[in-house]
């Protein structure tokens, strides 16, 4: 069984081993989190050569190799290179960081759950890796399930908590 978390990346250093449409989603994510983006793949999809050149991401154009995430705080391996995924999996345990792995999952030590978020509002939805199918759906069935209403409701509930936190 998982413990479910959310984490502040706020200015935290993260490494993404590997530049393809998995990486790519996985990197927009990290960046709404304002976290420090590290990518090291030969390669790169448009979206992360663009965010690299406009410096929203640093992008080192080599293969991964042992010591890269001697800095970061947490660690993606989303290659299509299975060895190297486990290896930056072991690298990453060996150092006592959180790294999530595309495949096989089962390498990494946290998993990223399906989310839905309606303004400071975030679900999270996990099969625990038994059916990405099923969690899929459960987003989706929230999405309509949680309308327009609910950020505006958070944010009166918000102000009314601070007001009574103020009062004597």
């Amino acid at each position: 069984m998982r413990y479910p978390l959310f984490l502040d990346l706020a200015g935290q250093p993260v490494v993404v081993i590997g530049a393809g449409a998995v990486a790519t989603r996985k990197i927009r994510t990290l960046l709404a989190a304002n976290a420090n983006v590290t990518v090291i793949s030969p390669n790169a999809s448009a979206v992360i050569r663009r965010l690299a050149r406009t410096k929203r991401v640093r992008w080192m154009r080599r293969r991964y190799r042992r010591g890269d995430l001697r800095a970061a705080w947490l660690a993606i391996a989303a290659t299509d290179d299975l060895a190297v995924n486990e290896l930056v999996c072991a690298e990453a345990k060996r150092r006592r960081l959180l790294v999530n792995c595309i495949a096989p999952p089962s390498a990494g030590n946290f998993i990223v759950p399906s989310q839905v978020r309606r303004g400071g509002i975030t679900v999270a939805i996990s099969t625990g890796g038994a059916s990405p199918a099923l969690a899929q759906r459960l987003r989706r069935d929230l999405e309509r399930f949680l309308g327009d209403e609910y950020p505006e409701l958070l944010k009166r509930m918000s102000a009314a908590r601070r007001a009574k936190k103020k009062a004597p």
